[in-house]
Order: structure tokens, then C-alpha cells, then sequence
């Protein structure tokens, strides 16, 4: 009894320090990552977990509708299902980061395994696009002792405004007010375009997407503009510059 009560705190000591801790430390000090943006009278919609045939669609319409520029966090094996759905988001303007090949959590994934998931996602998205994504974002913003160490060459995104969207709320006006609520300058929303993993309701992206239709217009209306990660920090100087004047 002794040696398996041993052999399980020696497991839970190494599933902290490999997982848990570094996933807190790393959040709480922002160490490497982007939780929140610097534009004034800006806002950026990200959205995880597609493409989602029936969903992704609609949201893309919706974007358009509003002249809304969005991030897309993308699972490569959903893309390769649906690569008709990463070239629009290309074609429109959207920028396009990595959410792993599967949907994985971190802290089941030894360090090579940890590598595969953004290798073979930056593969799949580069091929289908011809540009190599820049930007990153683990399943559940979960992170391992190596996953700064493998996405190194990424710039790591997480949120500054989550709505727990993956689950079906009581009706879409509640969420529109949550989202509504959290507007101010920089902040990152955190959406879903898909409802197929666990944990999450299979149809909670339609109420995601009837939220919208209301929020946009009110962005709108407030005077905020959404843009995509990509003209933010790609153009960081640049805006600076035009704010500073």
C-alpha cells in the first residue's frame, strides 16, 4: 500500500509541475503570450474550435455583413475536412492561428507530442493558404512545461473576455448583454464556431451567432472598430504612431 500511495504522489507531483503550475504561472504573469490589445476604440473577436460547417459559415457571413475583420484559432484536422472554410477566411481578410491538430490539452501531451500538434497544424494551414501562421492559442489556454519552447515561433493569444459560449445559456439576448457589457478598449473576446468537443453543446455556436447579430451593430454604433489579431500586432508601430498625433 505504501509503494502505491508513493507511486501516486510522485504522479501528482510531476502532473502539477508539468501542467497545472506552469499553466498558472504563465497566465498570471502573462510570460510570453497577448491577453489583451492596445488599439484605442478597438475590439477583436477570435473564435476557437472549427471550422464547423453549418456554423462557420454564418459567422463569416455575419463578419461580412459588418465589415468585421476576426481571428480564427482552427483544429487541423477540421481543416482538412473543410479547407474550403480556411481559404475564405483568407480570401476575406481573417487571420488564421493554431489551436492544435486535435483538440488536446496540454497537460496530457509529452513534448514531442506537444510538437506534432502545432507542426502538423502549421503544415496544413500553410499548404492550404501559402502563409505560415503566426499565431497561437493552446486548447483551453493550457500549457505545458515545453510549450513555450515549441511555439517559439509564435506569438501566444488568450483572452481578456470569455463567455463560456460552448455551452447553451438560458436565450442569445442574455449573452448579447454579456458581450455588450465587456466592451472597452483592446479587449479580446473569446468565441466558438464549433460545438463538437467535450464538454461543449453541440448547438451553442447558434446562440453564439443570434448574440451577434445584435452586438456588431452596437459595436458600431459605440464607435469601436473590430479588427483581426493580425493588422493589430502586425501593425503595431504604425497605429501607435497615429493615436500618439
Amino acid at each position: 500500500m505504501q509503494i502505491v500511495l508513493w507511486i501516486v504522489g510522485i504522479g501528482a507531483i510531476f502532473f502539477l509541475s508539468y501542467g497545472i503550475f506552469p499553466t498558472v504561472l504563465l497566465r498570471m504573469f502573462s510570460i510570453g503570450m497577448v491577453k489583451i490589445g492596445e488599439f484605442k476604440k478597438t475590439l477583436f473577436l477570435t473564435f476557437d474550435d472549427g471550422p464547423n460547417p453549418v456554423y462557420t459559415p454564418q459567422v463569416l457571413d455575419l463578419l461580412k455583413k459588418y465589415d468585421v475583420k476576426a481571428t480564427f484559432f482552427v483544429v487541423a484536422e477540421k481543416v482538412l475536412d473543410h479547407p474550403e472554410l480556411i481559404r475564405r477566411m483568407r480570401q476575406e481578410g481573417h487571420t488564421i492561428g493554431i489551436h492544435h491538430y486535435h483538440h488536446t490539452n496540454s497537460w496530457f501531451l509529452t513534448p514531442w507530442s506537444t510538437k506534432r500538434e502545432i507542426s502538423r497544424s502549421v503544415e496544413i494551414i500553410e499548404n492550404l493558404t501559402g502563409v505560415k501562421p503566426a499565431y497561437y492559442r493552446p486548447p483551453y489556454g493550457r500549457f505545458n512545461l515545453f510549450t513555450l519552447f515549441f511555439a517559439r515561433d509564435f506569438t501566444i493569444v488568450l483572452w481578456s473576455a470569455i463567455f463560456q459560449d460552448w455551452r447553451n445559456g438560458p436565450d442569445a439576448s442574455g449573452l448579447q448583454q454579456r458581450l455588450i457589457a465587456r466592451i472597452s478598449e483592446g479587449q479580446i473576446y473569446l468565441l466558438h464556431d464549433d460545438g463538437e468537443d467535450a464538454g461543449a453543446d453541440s448547438d451553442a455556436p447558434a446562440q453564439m451567432i443570434e448574440a451577434l447579430k445584435g452586438f456588431l451593430p452596437h459595436v458600431r454604433r459605440r464607435g469601436f472598430r473590430c479588427v483581426s489579431l493580425e493588422e493589430h500586432l502586425g501593425k503595431k508601430s504604425t497605429e501607435e504612431q497615429k493615436w500618439s498625433v
